[in-house]
C-alpha cells in the first residue's frame, strides 16, 4: 500500500506528464501550420480558423486560407492519428510481452500492414460492400495475421519465448516480407512510383479522405487498449498472477493484440512504413512517467502525435523544397535509441 505521500507525488507526476505533452503537442500544430515554403503568421493562423469555425471571414488571405485549410491542416491532423495510432500499439504490445523491444516495426506487423497494402493496390482489390476501407482492412487483416505468425513461431522454436526469440523472428518475418514488396515493385508497372512513394512513408497530399479512413479505426482500437489498461498492468506481473486477480488472460491477451493490429494496419494503409515511432515514445513515457498503462496508453497517444508532427514538419523543410519521407527522419531518430534501448538491457541481464 502506498503511503499518502507517496500517492500524491506520483499524481502530481503524472498531471505534469500530461500537461507538459499537451503543451508540446499544441507547439507542434502551431509550428507545423505556421512554417513551410509559405510563411504563415500566428495571428493569420488564428484568423482562419476562426473564420472557419464560426463564419466570420471578414479581410483573410484567400490564397494564406487554402495553405492553411486545404493543405497543412488535414496533413498535420493525419500525422498526428498515424503518429498516435503507432505510439499506443508500440506501448500495448511491450506491456503485454514485457519487452520493451516490441513495437509494430520490430515484430514485423508493418511489414505485414505493408504487403496487405500493396497487394490491395496491385492488384486493385475492391471488396464488396467496403469501397475504399477495403485498403485498411486488408491492411489490418494481413497486420494481424502477421503477429500470430510471428509470435507462434517464437513459441514453436522456443516455448519460454523469450524477448530474442520474439524480436529475432518479427526481424526474420519483416525480411521475408520484404522480399514479397520487392517483388511485387518488380512486376509493377504503371504504379511503381506510386507503390515507392507510399512504402517510403509519408502523409503529403493525403487530404480528409485518408483521415476519415484513419479515424473509425484509431477511436475503436485506441478505446479497446485504454480499457483494458489495468488488464494490462495485472498482466506486467506474470499471466498466473494476472489470473489470480481475476483477468481472463486469453481473452485479454487477444484483445490487446487485435486492438495493436488493427491501429498499426490502418496507419500503415494510409502513410506507408514508418518505423520506430511505436519504440520510441513508449519507452521515453515509461522513462519519464512510470509504467502504469492508464497512463502510459494516453500519454503515448499524445506524445507520438507530437513526435510525428515534428518529423513530418522536418521532412518537408531540412532541404525545401525537396520533400524527404518521414520514414526517413523516424528511422535516424529511431534506430540510435533502438540501439541505446538494447544495450540497455543486455546490461541489465548481465547485471
Amino acid at each position: 500500500m502506498l503511503k499518502p505521500s507517496t500517492r500524491t507525488s506520483l499524481a502530481n507526476k503524472v498531471w505534469i506528464g500530461y500537461s507538459l505533452s499537451s503543451i508540446f503537442l499544441v507547439i507542434a500544430f502551431c509550428l507545423a501550420i505556421t512554417i513551410g515554403s509559405v510563411q504563415v503568421p500566428l495571428k493569420e493562423m488564428l484568423q482562419i480558423f476562426w473564420g472557419s469555425l464560426f463564419g466570420t471571414q471578414g479581410e483573410l488571405d484567400q490564397t494564406l486560407k487554402t495553405i492553411v485549410v486545404d493543405i497543412r491542416f488535414p496533413r498535420v491532423v493525419l500525422a498526428a492519428l498515424v503518429g498516435a495510432s503507432l505510439a499506443i500499439a508500440g506501448a500495448s504490445f511491450q506491456g503485454l510481452l514485457k519487452n520493451p523491444l516490441a513495437d509494430p516495426y520490430t515484430l514485423g506487423v508493418s511489414s505485414g500492414a505493408s504487403v496487405g497494402a500493396v497487394m490491395t493496390i496491385f492488384f486493385g482489390i475492391t471488396l464488396p460492400g467496403l469501397g475504399s476501407f477495403t485498403l485498411p482492412v486488408v491492411s489490418i487483416l494481413a497486420a494481424l495475421a502477421t503477429l500470430f505468425i510471428v509470435l507462434g513461431f517464437a513459441r514453436f522454436v522456443e516455448r519460454s519465448m523469450k524477448m530474442e526469440t520474439i524480436i529475432l523472428t518479427g526481424i526474420i518475418f519483416s525480411s521475408f516480407l520484404g522480399s514479397i514488396l520487392s517483388l511485387m515493385i518488380a512486376l509493377t508497372g504503371e504504379e511503381l512510383r506510386q507503390i515507392i512513394n507510399w512504402l517510403l512513408g509519408s502523409v503529403s497530399m493525403r487530404g480528409w479522405e485518408y483521415i476519415r479512413l484513419i479515424a473509425p479505426f484509431f477511436i475503436i482500437g485506441s478505446f479497446l487498449l485504454m480499457w483494458n489498461a489495468r488488464e494490462l498492468n495485472a498482466m506486467a506481473f506474470g499471466e498466473e498472477r494476472a489470473q489470480h486477480l481475476g483477468v481472463n488472460v486469453r481473452l485479454r491477451k487477444y484483445v490487446v493484440l487485435a486492438s495493436g493490429s488493427l491501429l498499426t494496419g490502418a496507419a500503415v494503409a494510409v502513410s506507408g512504413t514508418i518505423g520506430f515511432v511505436g519504440l520510441v515514445v513508449p519507452h521515453i513515457v515509461r522513462m519519464a512517467w512510470g509504467a502504469d498503462h492508464r497512463h502510459v496508453l494516453p500519454l503515448s497517444v499524445i506524445n507520438g502525435a507530437t513526435l510525428l508532427i515534428i518529423c513530418d514538419l522536418a521532412a518537408r523543410t531540412i532541404i525545401s523544397p525537396t520533400e524527404l519521407p518521414i520514414g526517413v527522419i523516424t528511422a535516424l531518430i529511431g534506430a540510435p535509441v533502438f540501439g541505446l534501448i538494447l544495450i540497455k538491457k543486455r546490461r541489465e541481464s548481465r547485471g
